[in-house]
């Protein structure tokens, strides 16, 4: 596995980890300029954003995979929204490769939408429903059921380089903050050939 997907992986992978420490920034939105080390980005909320890249970051890209191919042993990670009957269902998926399992397992709030969560963990199950999957995943030593349907959005990481990142690309970043309130990452992932990061 490249070294520079790996890391960029782990980077959004271990978002939990980082949270103990450092509650980290989640930059959405598409590349408006990328000087140097210096990413802006347009942010889905509106700002203009910059993000200082540290030397040698890192830069993957996210491709689509099939809902089928996951299997029981799979290590996932899916933002859910929860229901008025307190059921999980899926509003993206990514299947993590076999070097990134175990990276940020747990169950803890998200930010894609409000009220959403994130689940990490090993596929225990998996049922075909009338449409889309049903998946248990287990994590630590609890569970979840999710409800995938067919358009919630199911990738995988694949390669990517700087050059991808070009103005009106579709970026997410795990930043943090310094002690001036400027945003840093060592990590971006960009959307490539039609397929946006869902997360």
């Amino acid at each position: 596995m490249d070294r520079r997907l790996f890391l960029a992986g782990a980077m959004l992978a271990s978002t939990g980890a980082i949270a103990q420490t450092a509650p980290p920034t989640r930059v959405r939105g598409t590349v408006a300029a990328l000087e140097g080390n210096s990413l802006t980005v347009n942010s889905r909320d509106g700002q203009k954003l910059e993000i200082m890249l540290k030397d040698g970051f890192a830069v993957a890209s996210v491709k689509k995979v099939e809902l089928s191919s996951i299997e029981p042993n799979s290590f996932i990670g899916t933002a859910t929204r929860t229901g008025a009957d307190g059921k999980l269902t899926a509003i993206e998926v990514l299947v993590f490769p076999e070097a990134l399992r175990g990276t940020g397992e747990g169950f803890y709030p998200w930010d894609l939408e409000p009220g959403s969560m994130m689940t990490n963990g090993t596929v225990k199950g998996a049922v075909t429903a009338a449409s889309g999957r049903e998946l248990t995943i287990g994590f630590k030593d609890s569970s979840n059921t999710v409800y995938v349907p067919p358009s919630a959005p199911v990738v995988t990481f694949a390669p990517a380089t700087r050059d991808d990142l070009k103005p009106g690309a579709p970026v997410f970043v795990v930043a943090t903050k310094d002690a001036e309130g400027k945003l840093g990452a060592a990590r971006v992932t960009v959307g490539k050939d039609g397929v946006a990061p869902p997360m």
